[in-house]
């Protein structure tokens, strides 16, 4: 009995976590990071003061809370994370889950908030960079140094490549969307984006023999 008491009051202490983050974010953007009070913020989340100060006890430990979980729920799963042997699997499994990551509503709106605060608030952007994409970044070069030394992909410099891969498919469903309020790219068409990043990254990276186009061509005059 104690523990399914235990395991109810997780869940209800989780609900008020999501609740207070959510309600965080959408006033972050509506009224800006100064211009939004811990207080009001308990009210829109529908809980009391002091359970919103238990779990943060500033406003910047509220904000580094949504930084932290909108980028490392991917990061923090093993599960998820693809073992060397297979490079077209690896990509194609870590770019469906970044393109899900970032098109999520709740990481568009994160970006706004740092962009539309930095200047008053350096440290947003801090927080934004060294606890969310920094670490987030950092696993993928892990896993693009893991089949380099198992010699299943020739990668010299892993932080590059997964600036690279992930600059792809970023440029496809995050950044248009902070621009157009409309995008909305369709399912397969972002499928489509990934699978390009995807081939891309073979072409570049498989051992052997460059295959992309003009790979490999001498750049020396013909008659030297």
């Amino acid at each position: 009995m104690a523990a399914e008491l235990t395991a109810h009051h997780r869940r209800l202490a989780q609900q008020k976590r999501e609740a207070i983050t959510s309600a965080a974010t959408e006033l972050f953007l509506d009224r800006g990071y100064d211009g939004t009070s811990l207080a009001r913020i308990a009210e829109a989340a529908g809980v009391s003061k002091s359970t919103l100060f238990k779990q943060f006890p500033t406003k910047a430990a509220l904000f580094e809370a949504i930084v932290t979980e909108s980028w490392q729920r991917d990061v923090g799963n093993t599960a998820a994370r693809p073992q060397a042997g297979d490079l077209r699997s690896g990509l194609r499994a870590i770019g469906h889950r970044y393109a899900d990551l970032i098109g999520q509503p709740r990481m568009t709106g994160l970006f706004r908030i740092v962009i539309a605060e930095l200047p008053r608030f350096p440290e947003l952007g801090r927080m934004q960079f060294q606890l969310g994409k920094l670490p987030y970044f950092a696993s993928v070069q892990h896993y693009l140094e893991s089949e380099h030394e198992a010699g299943n992909a020739d990668v010299p410099n892993a932080e590059s490549a997964a600036n690279q891969f992930l600059g792809m498919i970023a440029n496809y469903v995050l950044w248009p969307r902070m621009l157009l309020t409309g995008w909305n790219p369709a399912a397969s068409d972002i499928d489509s984006a990934v699978e390009e990043a995807v081939q891309t990254m073979l072409a570049r990276y498989t051992p052997g023999p460059p295959t992309w186009p003009g790979a490999g061509m001498s750049t020396r005059p013909r008659n030297a």
